[in-house]
This record gives C-alpha cells, structure tokens and sequence, in this order.
C-alpha cells in the first residue's frame, strides 16, 4: 500500500488503514459476493449512490477526491487486504470520493446491510473497521478533501449557516473566496447577473445559489424527495442524545427505526463546546463528538436517520398507524412515535434583535463562530450549563468575553465546576442583573452595538461588539402535536403517565416522549440518553399488544 499523499492522514495510518488478514478476510468473506473490475473501472464516484465496502482480494485501486471544480486530489493506494469505505456507507450514502482499479481488481462487496450484519457479528473485526471509516471521515473532514465546495465571503451569514449545518451533521466540505480560485472565480462572473451570498458546488458539479440545508443537503444525497412506503416500527422525532438514544436501543433491538430531525442530530448538546460532568468522559467531551458517536452507533444498528427533516404534523387515523407529515409534504408511517424533538431557542425581547440573527447574534458557539470573533470583545447572555460552556470555549479565542445574567449570579442555575473556570478565566467578567434591551447595526447590516439595562437601576450600557450570543433556555417544540390531542402542560411540554400508561406514554396510545420535550423530565444530557434507553421496553410491550389485536 503506497500513499501519494504522505501527510494527507498522518498520525493514525495503522489505525485509518489496516489490512487484513487470512483470517479476517475468511470471516468477512460470508458477508460479500465477489466482483472484478478492469483495468480503469470507478469502483464508485464521488457524489454517486455509495455500493457499500468493498475488500480488496488481488490489485491496486487508486483513491482521490474530485470536487466540483475540477481539481482532483490523490488519497491514497490500495491492494489487497485493505477495505474500501468510510462511515457513510454504513446507511449507503454517496461516495465521498473515487475509487479506480489501477489494475485487474478482483474484490468482495458488502452492501450496507451486510457491512452492518458483519459489524455486529464479528465483534473484534467491526471494531477496527468501524474505527477506520469513523477515522477516514474524520480525516476528510479536517483536510476538507470531499464533499461540496462553497465560493463566498468567510464573514457571510449565509456561508457560515451552510458552514454550521455541515459541521453539525459531520460532513465534509471546502470553503473557497470568490477570487482564491480561477474556477471559483469564473463561477462567481458567471453569477454575477444573480444577486447571491454563496453558491455550492455539489459533488457531481451541479450548482446551487443560495441554497438552504434541505437542498444542500439533497445536493449531497442525504436526503431523498421521494416518498417513503415503508411501515416503520418506530418513528422518533428528533435526533438529540434522546432521540439518538432510543434510536440506537431500539435498532440494536431488532426493531425498524426511523429518525427525524429539523436541524442536525445532536440537538442542543449538539452545540456545546464541552460536557465535563457525562459519567466516562473525565476530560470532558463536546457535544457535537457525542452526538456524532451516537449517530454512528444508529447507522450500524441499521437505524435511519433523516437530517433535515421537519415535521409539521402528527396524523392520527382511525385503524390505522400514526404518521408523520413532513413540511415538504412526505408521510412517514410508524406503529410507535417517540416526541424527542427538545425544545427550541428562547428569543429575548431586545429591539432589533431578528434583523441579526445569523449576522452576529448566534444561539451556539462552535469553532466557526469562535473564528469570526477571535481577537475581538463578545457579549453572552445566559446563566445556564449551556452558557458557561460557551463562555469558557470562547474566552480561548475573544479577547475579553462580557455575561449578562438576569438574576443575581450563576450560582443557582450553573454547576460549580463552570462557575470555578469563569472564576478563574481573566477575561470573561459576569454582570448580574442585567438585561438585553436592543441592538444596532452597521451599514452592511452585521451587527455593530450592543445595549443593555440594569433592571434594578435602568441604567443603560452600549458597548460596539460584533457577535452576541444567546443562552436563556428554549420552548417545547411540540406544535406539530397539536392535531391529535396529545396532553401537554401549560407550558406545552408532553405529559406522560398516569392511569393505565407507562412512565413514558402520553395521552396518545402509541406515542411516547422522552427527554427535555418532557413535562418533568431532568433536563440533562445523562437523563436524556437514560430516557432514551427506557422507553424501548415500553415501545417492546405496545408494539406486542397490538400484535396481538390485530391477530
């Protein structure tokens, strides 16, 4: 095996790329069914549907990236005992580079599903090859040499919305200025006649303007607009720790999963810069790791996960399955739904504020956020976990990091372990008692100051900051329950129990809900996951009662 590309992976080659052996290959070789391919045949295309893993018995194949533009990047060569996949072709996804026989190849193919089947059987042998396509994306990722290339201004809100999105859903992308590049920069003439932010140039070198993350994201072949027939076990809406939670428990148990988020999978957590007191992770781990292992972890119990998809109502018919109406007009039909849909963004009321969300106010912080503001002052309102986190995450990259509290301090609302490394961060100052009041902009209209007032004094202050996050809580998002009368409280998270239910059944036969969407519910990341878990046993018993009806 010859790398052309010697730092392309460096680091963890062993572990990226290992080949097997007799024995593994005797084993794996019960899950494939051979193929040959001729000297210069594609194996697979970049942005075409992925075929699944592929093991090398005899050959060379040439792997490379080429994106939209043209450009074509060698990865790496592969003969015999090595595998060909990464982690997307856990669920057959689209390739996110080429692969070309050098020579006469003869190879064995596991379709997603067998991939899976052998993941699970072959416990030691998944693990390295789950290790090695979780590392190859990872990889991709962070040398951004496969998936789709976005041309536009790196301070423009709408690239670094499509940025965040693609972060958050753990594919990879180049980002490349309108004149870095010859062929970016004739695609930007080309456009020029169209008023745009961005364009993207997906894999197979079709080309959106302005695009937002469900055509982006069916330009990458993550979602697919036809109609789905199939009659799920289980249909869970949303995919943070607890939806990813149940889906991950009720796949490994046999069951057809179906899971559906109007964002990106990890929710909330998803966007937290680290989560220091999750039982196992003493270092602490960030929210979008978590939630990217978990992802993994449904896909190879053979889970669906749709991202983005949102629904916008629950169906119930007489004798019938429940289903899911999703905002394009696609049904999804289920026996069983799990709510774990969380909850959405609280929005203060602060004058001027929607004009600048997207363009300075952020309601996360990642590392692309971190970028726009590195070196400069930023505000923070909030008083939570979430909030500490961020505050910490960002004192490493803004010069100085200013938060507003509405109460009297963190104490009562954040855990002493943040409060400690606020405490002892130089450059973060907490201001109590305040309150956001309104916001200015600059002539580009990005944000450009900052007011806020004392609520005991009214006193205001201004400060010119451009990046204002935000932290104060969310709502249920429950609204698409709306039809089918399921009980909520009076601050519209799901009631479950009660006479005759289970912990975590609503008012709604066949419906149930866990996590934060919850009424009672603990609103932690480990009573998520711990819901999650639960709730499988109580899909196991409807699901076998109403078997039983219908016999």
């Amino acid at each position: 095996m010859a790398n052309t590309e010697p730092d392309l992976f460096s680091g963890r080659r062993e572990q990226m790329f290992p080949v097997l052996g007799e024995s593994d290959l005797a084993r794996a070789a019960r899950f494939g069914t051979p193929r040959s391919f001729a000297t210069g045949e594609y194996l697979f295309r970049a942005g075409e549907p992925g075929p699944g893993m592929f093991i090398l018995l005899s050959g060379l194949v040439t792997i490379s990236q080429r994106d939209g533009l043209g450009h074509v990047v060698p990865i790496i060569r592969e003969g015999a005992g090595a595998f060909l996949a990464e982690v997307g072709q856990l669920s057959g996804a689209p390739a996110l580079v080429d692969g070309v026989a050098e020579e006469p190849v003869e190879a064995l193919l596991l379709p997603p599903a067998q991939l899976r089947a052998l993941i699970t059987a072959e416990a030691e042998l998944g693990e390295r090859i789950t290790r090695a396509l979780i590392l190859r994306r990872v990889g991709l990722i962070e040398r951004g040499v496969a998936g789709a290339v976005l041309i536009g201004d790196a301070q423009s809100p709408h690239l670094v919305r499509l940025e965040n999105f693609l972060r958050r859903i753990g594919h990879p992308y180049h980002v490349v200025g309108p004149h870095d590049d010859a062929s970016a920069c004739s695609l930007a003439t080309q456009y020029a006649n169209r008023p745009h932010e961005v364009l993207v140039v997906c894999p197979n070198g079709s080309i959106l303007v302005d695009p937002d993350e469900g055509q982006l994201a069916q330009c990458l072949g993550l979602l697919n607009p036809d109609e789905h027939h199939e009659l799920y076990d289980v249909a869970i809406v949303g995919a943070g720790p607890a939806g990813l939670a149940t889906a991950v428990y009720a796949a490994s148990e046999g069951l057809a999963v179906v899971a559906l988020d109007c964002r990106a999978y990890g929710g909330q957590a998803g966007a937290s810069a680290r989560i220091e007191n999750y039982l196992g992770f003493p270092t602490g781990i960030s929210g979008q790791a978590l939630a990217g292992r978990a992802y993994v972890q449904a896909q190879k119990f053979g889970a669906r996960v749709l991202v983005p998809a949102q629904v916008t109502a629950l169906e119930c018919l007489p004798d019938a399955p429940p289903a899911l109406r999703l905002t394009d007009g696609r049904r999804l039909r289920a026996r069983a739904v799990v709510v774990a849909s969380g909850a959405r963004y609280n929005r203060p009321d602060a004058r001027n504020l929607p004009a600048f969300e997207g363009r300075g106010v952020w309601y996360w912080a990642s590392p692309i956020e971190a970028r726009l503001c590195r070196g400069e002052e930023v505000v923070l309102v909030g008083g939570g976990n979430s909030a500490g986190q961020a505050a910490v995450f960002l004192a490493a990259h803004a010069a100085r990091v200013t938060v507003l509290v509405r109460g009297a301090g963190l104490a009562a609302t954040m855990s002493r372990y943040l409060i400690d490394r606020i405490e002892a961060a130089d450059n973060i100052t907490v201001l109590p008692w305040q309150e956001l009041s309104q916001l200015e902009g600059d002539a580009a209209g990005h944000l450009a100051s900052v007011e806020w007032r004392d609520r005991d004094t009214g006193a205001a202050t201004r400060r010119n900051v451009r990046n204002l996050f935000l932290f104060i809580g969310a709502s249920p998002e429950t609204a698409f329950l709306a039809d089918c009368g399921v009980a909520l409280d009076r601050a519209g998270f799901v009631v479950t129990g009660g006479p005759g239910r289970g912990e975590l059944e609503s008012s709604l036969p066949g419906v149930f809900a866990v996590g934060d969407v919850r009424a009672g519910s603990t609103k932690r990341v480990g009573a998520a996951i711990g819901e999650g878990a639960a709730v499988v046993a109580a899909l196991h018993r409807f699901l076998e009662v109403a078997k039983e009806n219908t016999k």
